[in-house]
């Protein structure tokens, strides 16, 4: 998984590419990389406690209960998908190839 300052990096090298490093789009990678962490904080917990959980009520009784994480993940996904719409990044307008940090072994490109 990228870290979140790789992925910020790589977005600012993508506006400086297509020449649109202005601050409001910088305002908006800064968002993108809060919704990225917030994403994977979301993907940590479904993986800690699964889509359900077992809570007790008030009245002291277990009962399953869903993982909010779950419709968060899509939330955050989603929102993240609409800021990259914003700035003009899709794979067809992305500038640039394989990063310096890119692992280009074999198996690697496979997955």
């Amino acid at each position: 998984m990228a870290k979140a300052k790789e992925v910020k990096y790589s977005l600012i090298q993508q506006l400086q590419a297509k020449g649109a490093d202005v601050t409001l789009y910088r305002a908006m990678i800064d968002d993108y990389i809060w919704l990225y962490q917030q994403f994977h904080q979301m993907q940590t917990d479904i993986r800690k406690r699964g889509r359900t959980y077992t809570a007790i009520s008030a009245a002291g009784k277990e009962y399953e209960k869903d993982n909010p994480s779950v419709k968060n993940v899509l939330l955050y996904s989603r929102q993240m998908v609409t800021i990259l719409d914003a700035l003009g990044l899709d794979t067809k307008t992305v500038v640039g190839g394989i990063g310096k940090d890119t692992k280009t072994d074999s198996d690697e490109c496979d997955l």
